[in-house]
Order: C-alpha cells, then structure tokens, then sequence
C-alpha cells in the first residue's frame, strides 16, 4: 500500500553532516507517523526519531538528541533526517518506516509499531 525509498546516505567524515531523505509513494505521506531506524553490523536494529503526521511532534533517541534533526514535507509525501556533528558511532543502515496512527499526533520509538519499510541507505562516519 506504500512504498518507501531512502537516500542521501554516503561517506563522511566525524564532525560532518548529511540529510537523508524518504520518499513515499503508494499512500500520501500525511496519513502515516514516520520514523528512522538504523542498524549497524552485530548490533541489534535501534530507534533515531519519530514525527506525527503533521510535523509538530518529533521525538528523539538520547542518542542523537541535539545532534539530528527529523522532519516532514506532506505536500512532497518526503520525510528527511539531518544529522549533525557526525560520530563514528552513527555508522549504520538508516531505515525509514511508517506507521498508521491512533491520533494525530501520535509518535513513537518502538520499531514493532511500524506497518512498512524501506530497504535502507547506508551512512559511514569515518574517524
């Protein structure tokens, strides 16, 4: 029913900054909560950001708080993801997933939550 496809992601160096986006297509991107995921080798799947569906509600993994910054264009059906200051640590396969919603402005964080997956865009923070 929707199709979601990342990119933007690439090489970069600590301390740089990359946007990554996710195009919607299928459904338009004002019925879904969207939300980033991101999965780095041996390590187990982990939440980034959420957003409702209007763009007046985000939430942050500690992880990233301060440093990345969620946002929605509904009129473009396209999320985005501005990470900031850059940390090796950040290194992973970003994912983009949406999910319906029991109220507007609903977010959340859990991954088990989300009805539909992009296959992700690989971002590298080098030292």
């Amino acid at each position: 029913q929707v199709q979601l496809v990342e990119s933007g992601g690439g090489l970069v160096e600590a301390g740089g900054s990359l946007k990554l986006s996710c195009a919607a297509s299928g459904r338009t991107a004002s019925s879904y909560g969207m939300g980033w995921f991101r999965q780095a080798p041996g390590k187990e799947r982990e939440s980034v950001a959420a957003i409702d569906l209007s763009g007046g509600n985000t939430i942050y993994a500690d992880s990233v708080r301060g440093r990345f910054i969620i946002s929605r264009d509904n009129g473009k059906n396209t999320v985005f993801l501005q990470m900031n200051n850059l940390k090796p640590e950040d290194t992973a396969v970003y994912y983009c997933a949406a999910r319906k919603v029991p109220y507007i402005a609903s977010v959340s964080l859990r991954d088990d939550e989300y009805d539909y997956w992009g296959h992700g865009t690989q971002v590298t923070v080098s030292s």
